[in-house]
């Protein structure tokens, strides 16, 4: 939510919290940085460590508690939206699963541009990849977004044609990202490059926002990734700034 702000753009967060104190701090925190929530509050509210090693990589473990348990969703909850963006965690675990399937497929109906993060090589390997590409290709997305562990899980999958989707961009950390576009040919868009990198937690997020805050904008899929890859070096610099 922060990293949409970044890009220029306001946010939602559609979820489940737990009906506790640390999903009302969430949330709380969410509208402090002056995003919107549409949220259900039962159950426990989840929880994250991030373990980030000395190259500034960072590995997650997730306790995810009450935000698989998100069912039943209301069509409100898209309302005045330009763009649906849904990590591939909500399309693992049900209810949380069937609920990001109707958001979608109810979004993409009302013209809203719909845009999945692959989110963890691990996932996509424990689904298979001939099972997220059909998956996919049944939302007919706008947008995919992976990076480089991600897309090498999904090997020959990782295509437009083989995804049902419009654009799949793949993040290749200080490297260029690679963009592919139906009907043209692929290309490569150069990051941003930063003298000190501690800690990237974030930059993926981060990379998102500024990318489909770019397209919203009107910029075409190459101005948007080059947006993408500034406004993640600007959060990956305050990350390290912060852990330095």
């Amino acid at each position: 939510m922060e990293s949409a702000r970044l890009a220029g753009w306001p946010a939602r967060f559609i979820g489940q919290v737990g009906d506790d104190p640390a999903g009302r701090w969430l949330t709380e925190r969410l509208e402090g940085v002056g995003a919107e929530v549409a949220v259900r509050r039962a159950g426990r509210t989840g929880t994250i460590v991030v373990l980030v090693a000395a190259d500034g990589e960072r590995t997650m473990l997730a306790d995810r508690a009450a935000c698989t348990e998100l069912a039943d969703p209301d069509p409100a909850w898209l309302d005045g939206l330009h763009t649906l963006h849904v990590p591939w965690y909500s399309f693992t675990s049900e209810p949380l699963r069937s609920s990001s399937f109707v958001l979608a497929r109810l979004a993409a109906e009302r013209g809203c541009r719909v845009s999945i993060d692959l989110s963890s090589s691990a996932l996509l390997e424990a689904a298979t990849p001939a099972a997220v590409a059909a998956d996919l290709r049944s939302l007919q997305p706008d947008v995919v977004l992976a990076n480089e562990q991600e897309a090498a899980a999904m090997g020959d999958w990782m295509s437009t044609d083989a995804l049902g989707a419009r654009l799949v961009v793949v993040k290749h950390g200080s490297e260029p990202a690679v963009v592919s576009e139906v009907g043209r040919p692929e290309f490569r868009v150069p990051a941003v490059q930063l003298a000190t990198v501690r800690d990237t937690t974030g930059a993926g997020d981060a990379f998102a926002a500024g990318f489909l805050c770019a397209l919203a904008d009107g910029a075409a899929p190459a101005e948007a990734c080059a947006v993408a890859h500034r406004v993640a070096a600007e959060a990956v610099s305050r990350a390290s700034a912060d852990g330095g």
